[in-house]
């Protein structure tokens, strides 16, 4: 039987969402895996608002969502957020993908 681990998301992450205000506003950033993208599966980060059935990650006062489906998809992923100078965004290494394309948003498995 295989062992789904929630993923973690770290303090960069969390201090993000502060800076941009999204407890504030009443929002969670919700991570989802959807079909389609260039590799078979997507991510899908956005800010919206919680779902009964969430799995609600919290830290410094800030809330990262994923929905069950979502879920072991995202099995003991890390979320993350990187400030490059291609961008500032929402990561996610992910140690179920397989492989991945160059966008970073899209992966298989």
């Amino acid at each position: 039987m295989d062992i789904t681990l929630p993923p973690k998301v770290t303090e960069r992450a969390f201090e993000r969402l502060a800076e941009i205000g999204a407890g504030a506003q009443g929002k969670v950033l919700r991570v989802a895996v959807e079909g389609g993208g260039c590799s078979g599966f997507q991510y899908e980060i956005k800010l919206d608002d919680a779902e009964a059935d969430d799995l609600v990650l919290e830290g410094a006062g800030e809330k990262v969502v994923v929905d069950s489906v979502s879920l072991p998809f995202l099995s003991n992923a890390v979320i993350d957020f990187t400030d490059e100078i291609i961008g500032a965004r929402f990561v996610i290494d992910n140690p179920n993908a397989t492989a991945s394309c160059g966008c970073g948003t899209s992966f298989s498995m």
